[in-house]
């Protein structure tokens, strides 16, 4: 099972992107995804979570810009990025937990560059 995040690049203040977090392997269902951003020289950053449910939470850094979702028939989790800033810039991080029919593993993905020009 793995985890891959995506979607990532250059663009400018006020755009938008979408970051895609997909898992493949043997995925029965994923109970939660979490997304993070790192900035080199500062702790990772807890930004948006999808639990069973569909119970999301924010941080308050990202509450109202940022909208996590799922596409369960494509086994991805969403990030979906508005009205984006500088400070938004990081490298964006997925992890989650999944069923794959026996365990429930943790995987994290590889992390997508997002850099926001001002």
């Amino acid at each position: 099972v793995q985890l891959q995040a995506s979607g990532g690049g250059l663009v400018e203040t006020g755009g938008s992107l979408r970051l895609s977090c997909a898992a493949s392997g043997s995925v029965s269902s994923i109970d939660a995804v979490t997304w993070y951003r790192q900035v080199p020289g500062k702790e990772r950053e807890l930004l948006a979570r999808l639990s069973t449910g569909d119970a999301t939470e924010y941080a308050d850094s990202v509450k109202g810009r940022f909208t996590i979702s799922a596409d369960t028939a494509k086994k991805t989790v969403y990030l979906q990025m508005n009205n984006l800033k500088p400070e938004d810039t990081a490298v964006y991080i997925c992890q989650g937990w999944i069923f794959d029919g026996r365990l429930t593993v943790s995987r994290t993905g590889q992390g997508t560059q997002v850099t926001v020009s001002s």
